[in-house]
């Protein structure tokens, strides 16, 4: 199930934090520790705040990319809109791409996903069923959630997240059994880049980094517009952000409502 994803699964991720894997950290989460809650703090009053990154109740984005496989061939654009509520915490997202229109709804314990058809002669169409998420692909959702950035942010105040500082300018945030290496810039103490593993593919899981750019202050909060994703040190992803949405008044049983014709809740354009 998770090679009808992986075409452009790289994309899935645009809004979402690389991990390192629990096999390059200790069985634990380390307690956090001072220097790690102190650059931290820092990254929160980058983006306008603890408070105001805690007062963002829902959060829309849609994005355009481009995507390339590992030699170097372009996939092909993709649109992709991701719809978060903090409270229940929940996620869907609804993408369109050649060999990888897809939708994912997953509320923190259960979930599903309408997966690519990659035999159609139509490239965007899915296949027209939905799918309780098992196994690697709830993995992935459950990752995806608790990695979500507006989740991160506030990791000293999450139960589960630990807080380190592995060495100068860097944040390290752990939780569930994965961890993400964020480099700040020296003077902003915006991010610069996340690093880990990236799990797109529960099978495969290989080095990741994420970088950005673009900071673009919506309700008092920054968010990055552009981000450019690598897997193994090749690149595979260049998102740019055509609209974000805070505080919309989005409502959990819209995210879960499926789509009776199977088709993501987005355009194409």
């Amino acid at each position: 199930m998770s090679n009808a994803r992986l075409c452009l699964a790289v994309l899935v991720l645009a809004s979402v934090l690389p991990g390192l894997s629990r096999d390059a950290l200790s069985a634990q989460p380390s307690p956090s520790s001072p220097e790690g809650l102190q650059r931290l703090h820092k990254l929160q009053d980058a983006l306008g705040g603890a408070k105001r990154i805690a007062a963002v109740r829902d959060f829309e984005e849609t994005i355009r990319a481009q995507a390339w496989d590992g030699n170097g061939a372009s996939l092909g654009e993709v649109r992709k809109r991701t719809r978060w509520v903090r409270t229940p915490n929940v996620i869907r997202l609804d993408q369109i791409g050649p060999r990888g229109t897809y939708v994912l709804y997953f509320d923190g314990a259960i979930g599903w996903e309408i997966l690519p058809d990659l035999t159609s002669p139509d490239i965007y169409k899915t296949t027209g069923k939905v799918v309780a998420l098992a196994g690697g692909e709830l993995e992935f959702a459950k990752g995806y959630l608790s990695g979500f950035d507006l989740n991160v942010w506030l990791a000293d105040q999450t139960p589960g997240f630990s807080v380190t500082s592995p060495q100068p300018n860097v944040v390290r945030i752990d939780h569930d059994g994965r961890a993400t290496d964020f480099t700040l810039d020296p003077l902003s103490s915006l991010p610069l880049k996340s690093a880990g593993v990236s799990l797109s593919d529960p099978e495969h899981p290989v080095p990741a980094e994420m970088r950005y750019d673009g900071w673009k202050e919506i309700s008092g909060v920054r968010f990055s517009t552009h981000r450019v994703n690598y897997h193994s040190g090749v690149k595979r992803g260049e998102v740019t952000t055509d609209d974000i949405r805070v505080n919309s008044g989005l409502r959990p049983p819209e995210l879960a409502s499926k789509p009776v014709d199977f088709v993501p809740d987005i355009s194409r354009r």
